[in-house]
């Protein structure tokens, strides 16, 4: 696939910017339709109805059976035809899987072979740490795990799967669960890492390769089932329950940190921008999240990242306070977006945003 060739059969007079109905997909959709941007939706049959209260926003409803169709010669042919751009969040890879979300032949919004690299938990902190990122320690199964540790699944999965451990023994054989469930195939694709105390904060950024500027453009904390509902209760009763916590994302809370610790966070930025140069090219484009861990000394350690949009940065569609700071009125992620391509396309760089 070529994409200076798929570029050059697109009239970039009329593009269109799509994604998928899930996640993150009508802040994309307001974004770019505040952009002058004609929108597409690919939705599942029995969920396009709910798309449909907001055809305001949405010009086009693709609806296919399963996910993995957007990659059939007819789908992509459609979106080709009315000149998208798609645009890949949480749900992209997790639902169409890695193969079709590599190889479909329509221009992507953002770095198409960092998809590989989300998928595998530790290709992601191999490069948090080329980065020089501070992160928790991560464990092999041959370790010696004296926990507190949380185990985590591979992928996109919003937590799900997540749980914490204390000894080799109880790792394992969790991990054998999983593998019988089918939700793991082998017991190395997790990742073990030490639990670190504190608050969790997950920060909001954006690269432009057109401006060569990155933007903060929020954060926020996940609202997380079942641990967050647990802590409501005594620790006698938690224990009489023997309830396992679990870390199933639910939603999320907005945050805005203290001033000072700004710095760090954006130095931290510019950081996974360069090294993710070095392990995939362009290096990333666009809107891409560090999850971290705050202790109480104000460290920040980041246990993993997103390389696309997250679905944290739906709380400020209004715009966040960090995105007032740069462009003096409401910008959501999904507008960024779509700013992101009208300036390209104002300026004849449309080949440096996609992939």
């Amino acid at each position: 696939m070529n994409i200076d060739e798929l570029l050059r059969g697109y009239d970039t007079g009329n593009l269109a910017i799509g994604t998928l109905a899930s996640h993150s997909a009508l802040q994309i959709m307001h974004g770019a339709k505040k952009e002058g941007f004609t929108t597409i939706l690919v939705a599942l049959r029995d969920r396009a109805w709910f798309y449909r209260d907001f055809d305001h926003l949405i010009d086009l409803i693709i609806e296919v059976n399963s996910w993995r169709d957007i990659c059939k010669p007819e789908i992509v042919e459609e979106l080709r035809g009315y000149n998208t751009i798609l645009v890949p969040h949480g749900s992209f890879v997790e639902y169409v899987g890695l193969e079709c979300g590599e190889s479909i032949n329509v221009p992507l919004f953002g770095t198409r072979s960092l998809l590989r690299v989300e998928a595998d938990q530790k290709l992601k902190m191999l490069l948090l740490m080329k980065a020089g990122i501070p992160t928790p320690r991560v464990y092999e199964l041959s370790d010696d795990v004296r926990g507190p540790v949380i185990v985590k699944l591979p992928g996109a999965k919003g937590g799900k799967g997540y749980f914490i451990a204390s000894s080799n023994s109880e790792i394992e054989a969790k991990l054998r669960k999983y593998i019988e469930d089918g939700l793991l195939r082998s017991p190395r694709e997790a990742i073990i890492q030490e639990y670190i105390v504190g608050v969790t904060a997950y920060f909001h950024y954006f690269y432009s390769p057109v401006l060569n500027r990155l933007e903060l453009l929020g954060a926020d904390i996940r609202y997380e089932s079942d641990v967050d509902g647990l802590r409501r209760l005594p620790v006698g009763i938690l224990e009489e329950l023997g309830i396992d916590p679990t870390f199933t994302v639910v939603g999320n809370l907005p945050l805005v940190l203290r001033e000072s610790l700004l710095p760090k966070i954006i130095e931290y930025g510019r950081r996974f921008v360069d090294a993710s140069r070095g392990m995939v090219s362009p290096g990333v484009i666009g809107p891409f999240c560090l999850e971290s861990v705050i202790d109480r000394e104000l460290n920040v350690k980041v246990f993993e990242f997103s390389g696309r949009i997250v679905a944290g940065t739906n709380l400020y569609i209004d715009g966040s306070p960090y995105s007032y700071l740069y462009w003096d009125q409401p910008v959501s992620m999904g507008r960024r977006i779509a700013i992101e391509v009208r300036l390209a396309l104002e300026k004849g760089l449309l080949e440096k945003i996609v992939t």
